[in-house]
């Protein structure tokens, strides 16, 4: 049995909605308001316990997950394409795979915007000053404007961790003792 099997098909599911919205707002030209909503929705999900539980629970109907995400989505003033189409997914049982929806059309529209995002987690939270250094050596670097998408990990001891699409720079201290430990294995 393959275990990544539910979580592509999540994907698949969250891909075809997003790109459907996605063509629909790139046609409406309501773009940049479907991407400050998407950011309001993410905040949203991160913040508030009872919306995860709305969207994962079997136990609530489809007619309440529909009342409730259609209230969230009014209350958030979120683009009417994206409005439906959440109400569509909870008539669908489809509300789980919000989150990589999220993902998937905070990608479409930056690609669209001909910028990537790295992923970069640092020991301690950077500075503006030091984002806005990063950002831009990493856009010479991928040749495209760079978003940067901290989070902090204080296990790294020091340095940082730069993902950008399929690349991986990691100069982090913590891994640093991790190949030294393991070089000292390899002797002893």
């Amino acid at each position: 049995m393959d275990v990544s099997e539910p979580a592509s098909i999540s994907s698949g599911i969250a891909e075809r909605y997003a790109t459907a919205v996605f063509e629909i707002a790139l046609e409406n030209k309501a773009l940049t308001k479907l991407e400050s909503g998407l950011v309001d929705l993410n905040a949203a999900l991160g913040e508030s316990a009872e919306l995860r539980d709305l969207i994962h629970s079997p136990l609530i109907s489809r007619d309440e997950q529909e009342a409730a995400i259609s209230a969230v989505a009014s209350k958030l003033a979120l683009q009417p394409v994206l409005s439906k189409s959440l109400a569509l997914m909870a008539q669908k049982r489809r509300l789980f795979v919000l989150p990589q929806l999220i993902e998937h059309l905070q990608a479409m529209i930056a690609e669209n915007k001909g910028e990537v995002t790295a992923d970069v987690t640092t020991a301690k939270a950077l500075t503006k000053t030091q984002s806005d250094k990063l950002a831009k050596s990493l856009a010479a670097r991928v040749g495209k404007d760079v978003k940067i998408n901290a989070t902090v990990d204080e296990n790294l001891v020091g340095g940082l961790v730069v993902k950008v699409g399929s690349k991986m720079i990691d100069t982090s201290i913590r891994s640093k003792l991790a190949s030294l430990q393991n070089a000292m294995k390899e002797v002893g």
